[in-house]
C-alpha cells in the first residue's frame, strides 16, 4: 500500500516481482504492463459513472489474475474466476458476440466454466449467432467483457427503437392526409427536436419506440410549424383531432386497460398481483412484451422505482364489461368436507371457477389455490368475505 502511494499504480507490478525476489529494487516498468492502464484509460470512456470506475479500477489492479492460452499459443491473462466469455472477449470483440461454445484443453465445455491458469482455450463462434446473451452478465468477471456486452445490447435496441418508432410516424401522418415528405423537412422538425432535446432524428425515433414519447405530441409540434407556411390548409382542426383521437372512438381494449398516449400497445396484467378493474395500477414498459399492469402496492414495483422512466400511466376502461382471471389463496386446518363447503361458498357468488390446486402441509394445514374469473374488485371482494366465513378457514388473500 505504501509503495502504491508512493510511486502511484505502476508500483504494483514492482511490489508483486520484489515480493517473489526478496530484493530492494526500483519501480520500473516495462511497456507491456503499462498497456494495462492504458485499457484502463479506454474503459473509462465506456464508464461514465465515477465510482463505478473507480470500483472496477481497483478490482482490476488488486485481484488476483488466471494465465490462459489461446490455442496457438498467446497468452491470456484474466481475472480469476474468468470464462470462457472473458477470454472470448478479451481476443476481440466479434469474437465474443458470435461465440456458440468453447474448448477447454480440447474438451467441449460449458462456456461459464470457470479458467484455471494453464487451461488452453478455443472458441468455437457462427455467423449465425444471435449475439450475446444477458445471462452472460452474471458470469463475466472482466470489464472488458461486461462492457462490450452492455454496448451490443444498446446498439441492437436502439436499433430496433428507430425502426418502430419511424414506423409509428409514418402511419400517424398518413392518418392525417399530408405526404411524410412534405411534412417532414428540416424546416418544420428541427423547432420539434429543439422543444424536445433530441439531437437528431434517430434519437426522436428511437424514444417514440421505446415508448418515451407519444407520437401525437411529436407530430402536433411539426404540423405547428407546417401550418406557419399553409395558412389555407386547415391544419388548426388536423392538430385538435391528433390530440384528442385517443378520446373519441376509442375501441375496447382486450386487456381492459388503456395506456396513456400509447394506442394499440400490446398489454399483458401481471401474474405476480392479478390487478382487477378498482385496484389502482401502474404501467412497466418491458423490452420486446408491451406494457405489464401491476398493482400500485405491488411488492414488484418497489424494484422498478429505480427505472422511472420506464414506468407509464394506465386505467381501466371504465366500459370494459370483462372477466378478469385471479387466484385465491386459501389457508385452513384440515377436515373432511372442507373443499366440498369452499367450492359451494363460492357458487352463491358470481365468480367462475376455473381450476383448483390443493396440497396437505405435514402439520395438517390445507393450502388451496382457487383460479377464478371476476368482473371487478368489489366482486372479488365478496368472494373472500364469503370464503372467510367457511368452518376451519382461517386466511384467504390473493
Amino acid at each position: 500500500m505504501h509503495r502504491v502511494a508512493e510511486y502511484g499504480i505502476a508500483a504494483h507490478w514492482a511490489y508483486k516481482e520484489a515480493s517473489y525476489s526478496g530484493k530492494k529494487q526500483s519501480v520500473k516498468v516495462n511497456d507491456d504492463k503499462l498497456a494495462w492502464l492504458r485499457e484502463s484509460l479506454e474503459w473509462q470512456k465506456d464508464i461514465q459513472d465515477p465510482e463505478q470506475f473507480l470500483d472496477t479500477l481497483k478490482t482490476e489492479l488488486f485481484e488476483d489474475e488466471v494465465y490462459v492460452f489461446t490455442p496457438k499459443g498467446a497468452i491470456k491473462v484474466l481475472p480469476r474466476g474468468a470464462t470462457p466469455i472473458d477470454f472470448a472477449y478479451s481476443v476481440h470483440e466479434q469474437i465474443g458476440h458470435k461465440m456458440v461454445g468453447c474448448k477447454i484443453n480440447s474438451k467441449m465445455m460449458p462456456i461459464i466454466t470457470e479458467l484455471k491458469t494453464g487451461d488452453i482455450v478455443e472458441i468455437l463462434t457462427s455467423d449465425n449467432s444471435k449475439g450475446p446473451s444477458r445471462d452472460w452478465l452474471k458470469f463475466v468477471k472482466s470489464t472488458q467483457a461486461k462492457n462490450k456486452i452492455n454496448g451490443w445490447f444498446k446498439k441492437a435496441q436502439r436499433s430496433e427503437n428507430i425502426e418502430k418508432g419511424k414506423e409509428l410516424v409514418e402511419k400517424e401522418i398518413k392518418r392525417i392526409g399530408i405526404p411524410y415528405n412534405d411534412l417532414f423537412k428540416n424546416k418544420y422538425i428541427d423547432p420539434m427536436l429543439e422543444k424536445y432535446k433530441y439531437k437528431n432524428l434517430e434519437e426522436m425515433y428511437a424514444a417514440v419506440g421505446f415508448g418515451a414519447i407519444s407520437v401525437g405530441k411529436v407530430v402536433a409540434r411539426v404540423l405547428q410549424e407546417y401550418r406557419k407556411e399553409h395558412p389555407e390548409e386547415n391544419i388548426e382542426e388536423k392538430i385538435e383531432e391528433l390530440n384528442t383521437r385517443r378520446h373519441k372512438r376509442i375501441k375496447p381494449p382486450t386487456s381492459g386497460v388503456i395506456v396513456e398516449g400509447i394506442d394499440n400497445c400490446l398489454v399483458k396484467l401481471s401474474k405476480c398481483c392479478n390487478p382487477l378493474p378498482g385496484d389502482e395500477i401502474i404501467g412497466y414498459i418491458t423490452k420486446g412484451r408491451g406494457v405489464s399492469v401491476h398493482r400500485k402496492d405491488c411488492v414488484n414495483v418497489k424494484d422498478l422505482i429505480s427505472e422511472k422512466n420506464r414506468l407509464i400511466n394506465v386505467k381501466w376502461y371504465e366500459q370494459a364489461k370483462e372477466n378478469y382471471n385471479t387466484t385465491i389463496k386459501i389457508l385452513a386446518n384440515d377436515r373432511n368436507g372442507l373443499l366440498m363447503d369452499i367450492l359451494n361458498a363460492l357458487k352463491t357468488t358470481d365468480a367462475k371457477l376455473m381450476g383448483v390446486n390443493t396440497k396437505i402441509t405435514k402439520d395438517r394445514i390445507a393450502v388451496i389455490d382457487l383460479n377464478v374469473e371476476v368482473e371487478n374488485v368489489d366482486e372479488f371482494n365478496k368472494v373472500i368475505r364469503v370464503l372467510k366465513k367457511v368452518d376451519s378457514v382461517y386466511e384467504v388473500n390473493r
